[in-house]
């Protein structure tokens, strides 16, 4: 693991607006972890989705949705340091509340010494302001891994807006090319399964997938893959 006195340059932030919602997105650290930042475009409320690295740059894509350190909840995908190293910091500064997978919520309070506020189930639904995400859980990569869906509105009208899409934030879950790494045959299947089960027969193939690290893709893309996945077993 890096040195946390050596930070990487970071990226610049990359941003979707839609109806409800901002999105911002910028890469961070020296594993280039992705970080997104959730704006309700109606009551200014931030969500912000894996602490990962480089505090004060996290810190100033806080100011560019609020224009203040505005920050609501942290939502933190898995127990993984590289995806916590900052998540200190951006708490002690914005008193944003914390939230994890309820299997992961433990080693992710004890690594950063940061009390989480909610541990979450799948199927739970996660507000900030005027915006609604569910909770997807996906067991494998860790045993409290999460990803985090928001439906657009069926009314969405904005310019690249498409009515009912889902954006799913998947930590390292899901990735263009297949799942996140696993450490035996046994978690491999169950990520497989959850993948398949949650992700795959949930959403539909114009669902965006936003993975930890890399860039995006969509369910449409990845889809023909599953089988080849799990025959590889990786």
């Amino acid at each position: 693991m890096a040195d946390a006195g050596h930070v990487a340059p970071s990226g610049p932030t990359v941003m979707r607006t839609l109806d409800e919602v901002v999105i911002r997105t910028v890469s961070v650290g020296l594993m280039d972890n992705n970080a997104y930042l959730l704006t309700c475009r109606r009551s200014g409320a931030q969500l912000l989705v894996d602490a990962a690295d480089d505090p004060d740059r996290l810190l100033a894509l806080v100011r560019e949705g609020s224009g203040s350190a505005r920050l609501d909840l942290v939502v933190t995908t898995h127990r993984h340091y590289d995806h916590v190293r900052a998540l200190r910091s951006i708490v002690a500064v914005t008193g944003a509340r914390v939230a994890a997978g309820a299997d992961d919520a433990d080693a992710i309070a004890l690594a950063t010494e940061t009390p989480l506020s909610r541990r979450l189930h799948d199927a739970d639904p996660i507000t900030a302001g005027h915006l609604t995400l569910q909770v997807v859980a996906l067991r494998g990569h860790t045993p409290g891994s999460i990803a985090l869906a928001y439906r657009e509105p069926e009314h969405a009208s904005a310019p690249g807006a498409i009515p009912g899409r889902v954006h799913l934030f998947t930590g390292d879950s899901l990735f263009p090319g297949g799942p996140g790494r696993t450490t035996s045959n046994a978690t491999f299947t169950t990520l497989m399964d959850d993948l398949e089960a949650r992700v795959f027969a949930r959403f539909d193939d114009q669902t965006l997938v936003y993975p930890g690290h890399g860039d995006p893709t969509t369910l449409g893309a990845e889809r023909p893959h599953v089988p080849h996945w799990r025959a590889r077993g990786w």
